[in-house]
């Protein structure tokens, strides 16, 4: 393990989130609809994740670019306001930063992206020697960090040089290519891939959730499957398939609920829980968040004792 154990560098895009929710939020053709909630929040797979982790105890620090503008400036404040370290956050007059419109039901969410600057994280935004500082590299939405996709073989090359663990979460592929040799090659490095249940069957071409770990690549590491309200299974590098059953929340907003997940298992791994523990941990944090509208913010050690009173003792 490297110098701080509790070290992590989420290396990823940066947009805020327009988030409109009520339980009818389709919208109508030539229609007017009145809604019940509305925010501006701090958006992003990677945020919302690194935001989880500082929120959970890590030490975290984000690497990132958005437009010197309003939302720029507003994705910057909150990360600071949640106790990420944003030094290495780039602010670029060139671009725009990025927005993503979410219509949220409670129990699920259409999204609507304006790209922006979330596509322009390139390798020279990483300083040297940042990796060599740290325990853990995470970075997610593998398919909208367009710039990256190249480079992040070389950059879990390096973390495992220096002796990190390394995870990342795909998010959805827009263009539904899946970039499948792309994404194999870096699973050969990968200690948590972390995707969700449709993710995984698309990328691994599975036909069922039960068939998947005979999809899977024989080089990779752990794979965890967040499964939404049925819980999540993890499948190791044995073949060992584990299931946690997810919790029974009445939920707000389920924005952010995957990547609230993915900072419960790192945080859960790195402090030395079990898988089952880290399964259950990750589940707990998924569902805290999706109690509040918004990702960013929404996971903590005094929510979770609220929520997983039985799991004191793994807090």
């Amino acid at each position: 393990m490297s110098v701080n154990s509790k070290k992590v560098v989420v290396i990823g895009e940066l947009n805020v989130d327009l988030i409109f929710a009520d339980s009818d939020i389709q919208p109508e053709p030539n229609r007017e609809k009145l809604i019940r909630d509305f925010r501006l929040a701090l958006g992003s797979s990677s945020a919302i994740t690194a935001a989880g982790l500082a929120g959970l105890g890590m030490d975290v620090t984000f690497v990132s670019i958005v437009g010197a503008d309003e939302f720029g400036r507003f994705c910057v404040k909150e990360l600071e306001r949640l106790g990420v370290d944003v030094t290495h956050v780039v602010m670029d007059s060139n671009v725009r930063t990025g927005v993503t419109l979410s219509l949220s039901d409670g129990s699920d969410r259409a999204l609507l992206t304006y790209m922006g600057a979330i596509g322009a994280v390139t390798p020279a935004i990483i300083p040297d020697g940042l990796l060599r500082e740290a325990a853990h590299v995470h970075f997610g939405s593998y398919y909208l960090q367009e710039q990256m996709r190249p480079h992040w073989l070389e950059v879990f090359k390096q973390a495992k040089a220096n002796g990190l663990t390394t995870s990342f979460d795909s998010g959805w592929d827009p263009s539904e290519s899946w970039d499948r040799e792309r994404i194999r090659s870096l699973l050969a490095l990968t200690d948590w891939f972390i995707p969700s249940e449709e993710e995984a069957m698309r990328i691994f071409e599975a036909d069922t959730i039960v068939g998947l770990p005979d999809c899977l690549p024989e080089s990779r590491g752990t794979v965890v499957v967040k499964c939404g309200s049925k819980g999540s299974m993890a499948v190791f590098l044995d073949g060992l398939v584990e299931f946690a059953p997810s919790y029974s929340v009445n939920p707000v907003d389920t924005t952010g609920a995957g990547d609230s997940f993915n900072a419960g298992f790192i945080t859960a791994k790195l402090e030395g829980k079990s898988d089952s523990e880290a399964l259950s941990f990750a589940n707990a944090c998924g569902a805290l968040s999706t109690l509040a509208i918004g990702g960013a913010g929404t996971v903590s050690r005094e929510g979770l004792l609220k929520l997983w009173p039985e799991g004191s003792k793994a807090i």
